[in-house]
């Protein structure tokens, strides 16, 4: 009798662990480790750009949140752009290569940063590197993946990318401490390292997409597809000069047309999500609303870092044997009853619970909503799917946190948690309702 449970035991781990990683390519990890390089260099800076902007170039609130709605606007566009022309080129790995390197060099532009107009240069610029290498970066993951195993896929590249989030949080914390002690305002020597220290793991990044990630032999482009998307192109030279450059865009029509009904149904669902999921600054302002100091805050990120980066892997996992429709839904509804806690919450006793649910829903949702993108395009349009995807979700984000920023000023901070709640909640019917997936291409 006591064999039995040391059998169980036995077999059970490994079974997990090649769960784990059954199917994970030599560049699905390389990408990994591209964007935990290229995480910990841009969470070392990403929460102090505001305070340099605020504490050392003294700009005003407005400006502040200008250039960070600016430089969101630009990546979600480019998502679009450079999705629709990594398809039609034969080396996603370019167009991943300059993405990257284009956020370094602009990181390094703080280094002079003595008024915020150059900021506001390298913000974009990041944000630009950022756009132009996301969709073409997920659509190689597809590409490198056997159907059956992108959900694991997908949830490593999240936890490895997570994992870049929570040290390099660690490590601006650590060299805050070591500079500053227990100084409430950022200093420009401070904020200059930390810049250099921050184009290591940049560099690094790059060096790792050179020697480790490679492009994918792309599948013969059926031929109807094809005929489909050069009809009507024989009207003229403006016709087709227009064409060429909608091509070499977004793509035709006829193209957009062979995405499936079910992926179009998870855009509308996708985007009114997004709707209530307004910056991730107003979590942070709730916070401190409710007696959070800034130590404390910046530990509760690291607390919510973590649990996305431990759940992420084996959530995508799970979605490759139990469907990841559900598992989307299950994640919308832990954020809306998140939210939900953020607008009834009444101390800081509350805040750190809600954050780990919070990251919770990240893990659940990121890497298994790109898997159930993947599964749903078409080979040859894979990257322009999660173009539209990222641009999607990145335009919503704007309007999001305008309604919220209203509601939060005339009404109550609470209002713009509950608005968020019920959008999700709205989304997760409308899911549920309409999303029918289909086999995986």
């Amino acid at each position: 009798m006591s064999s039995k449970p040391a059998t169980t035991a036995s077999t059970g781990g490994p079974r997990w662990r090649r769960a784990l990683t059954r199917g994970i390519t030599r560049n699905v990890v390389a990408l990994g480790l591209v964007s935990l390089f290229t995480d910990i260099s841009s969470e070392m800076l990403v929460y102090l750009i505001p305070l340099y902007l605020a504490n050392v170039l003294l700009a005003p609130a407005a400006i502040i949140g200008g250039i960070e709605g600016v430089a969101e606007s630009t990546a979600s566009i480019l998502k679009l752009i450079s999705g629709a022309l990594s398809d039609r080129m034969s080396r996603r790995r370019l167009l991943v290569g300059i993405g990257y390197g284009t956020s370094v060099v602009a990181k390094a532009l703080y280094l002079g940063a003595t008024v915020w107009p150059v900021v506001l240069v390298g913000r974009v610029g990041d944000r630009l590197g950022k756009g132009i290498r996301t969709s073409p970066r997920d659509a190689l993951i597809a590409d490198s993946t056997a159907p059956e195993n992108r959900g694991v896929a997908y949830g490593l590249h999240r936890a490895m990318d997570t994992t870049g989030a929570f040290a390099g949080v660690l490590v601006a914390a650590a060299v805050i401490w070591i500079t500053e002690g227990d100084a409430t305002r950022l200093t420009a020597d401070t904020f200059r390292i930390l810049v250099l220290l921050a184009l290591i793991p940049g560099v690094l990044a790059i060096a790792t997409i050179v020697v480790g990630v490679r492009d994918v032999p792309r599948p013969a482009k059926d031929p109807g597809a094809a005929k489909d998307s050069g009809a009507g192109q024989a009207a003229g030279p403006a016709t087709l000069v227009q064409a060429g450059v909608v091509r070499r865009t977004i793509g035709t029509v006829s193209d957009w047309r062979r995405l499936p009904r079910p992926f179009w149904l998870f855009m509308l669902a996708n985007a009114l999500f997004t709707l209530g999921n307004s910056s991730d600054a107003f979590l942070a302002l709730r916070s401190q609303n409710l007696g959070l100091t800034l130590l404390a805050l910046l530990l509760t990120i690291v607390a919510f870092n973590a649990t996305n980066a431990i759940v992420a892997w084996p959530a995508g996992a799970l979605s490759d044997r139990i469907g990841r429709r559900g598992l989307i839904a299950f994640a919308w509804l832990v954020y809306a009853i998140c939210y939900a806690g953020f607008a009834l919450a009444t101390g800081a006793v509350w805040v750190v619970p809600l954050w780990i649910a919070y990251g919770t829903y990240y893990a659940l949702s990121e890497g298994v909503g790109k898997a159930l993108v993947a599964d749903f395009a078409p080979k040859d349009l894979r990257a322009t799917a999660f173009g539209i995807l990222n641009a999607t979700q990145g335009l919503m984000v704007l309007p999001a946190s305008v309604i919220a920023g209203l509601l939060w000023s005339l009404i109550a901070p609470p209002a713009a948690f509950w608005f968020g709640s019920a959008c999700a909640g709205a989304a997760v019917i409308l899911l549920l309702a309409t999303v029918r997936p289909g086999p995986r291409a």
